[in-house]
């Protein structure tokens, strides 16, 4: 079982658990996102005394924050005991890709990522602030901005057949695309 669960799932196995949560999460009316947790989150912290956004009855999603504590403990359990730290298999023409623009490939001690970028020394540069600060903050304003995450959008809101999430995922793509080809290799040139 333990070999099982510490290799990536194959797309029969992840593809029908997916459209199971999603059946069960339309039979019980719930909807699927990450980033509505936080909301309710901070609602659950009082945030709700200053700010209208924040004022609603988190109870009705206590199980949208128990998912993403799932997840947090599941990330930490894999981690720690099913991960065998050894690099990832990337494709060979990525890896020159990447390296052609400056990153370098992770270290062979089971690092996952490059630690140019992710790291603290990575993270003082002109270029780790750019990339995850600032990135950060981007991908919070944009999914408060799309009224929910990508995996609320592609997994939920396509499920229900809403247009705005259609709209929404598009928008994603054309965002991924832009960034992937012309932004990133710009920012890591700096």
């Amino acid at each position: 079982m333990i070999e099982f669960l510490s290799q990536p799932w194959p797309w029969y196995v992840a593809g029908p658990a997916i459209a199971l949560v999603m059946f069960l999460l339309l039979w019980f009316g719930g909807e699927f996102g990450v980033s509505a947790s936080l909301r309710s989150g901070l609602c659950m912290m009082g945030a709700g005394k200053k700010c209208e956004f924040f004022d609603f009855d988190w109870r009705r999603d206590i199980w949208n924050i128990l998912f993403v504590l799932g997840v947090v403990i599941g990330g930490f359990i894999a981690f720690q005991f099913l991960m065998q730290h050894q690099a990832v298999d990337i494709n060979p023409a990525t890896v020159q890709h990447l390296n052609d623009l400056g990153v370098e490939s992770p270290p062979d001690d089971g690092t996952l990522v490059p630690t140019s970028i992710f790291s603290w020394e990575g993270f003082l540069s002109v270029k780790g602030i750019i990339l995850i600060a600032l990135g950060g903050f981007f991908v919070g304003f944009g999914s408060r901005y799309a009224g929910g995450c990508t995996s609320g959008h592609a997994i939920s809101g396509l499920s229900n057949l809403q247009l705005p999430s259609l709209i929404a995922v598009i928008g994603f793509f054309i965002g991924g695309l832009l960034m992937s080809w012309l932004i990133l290799p710009f920012i890591l040139q700096l």
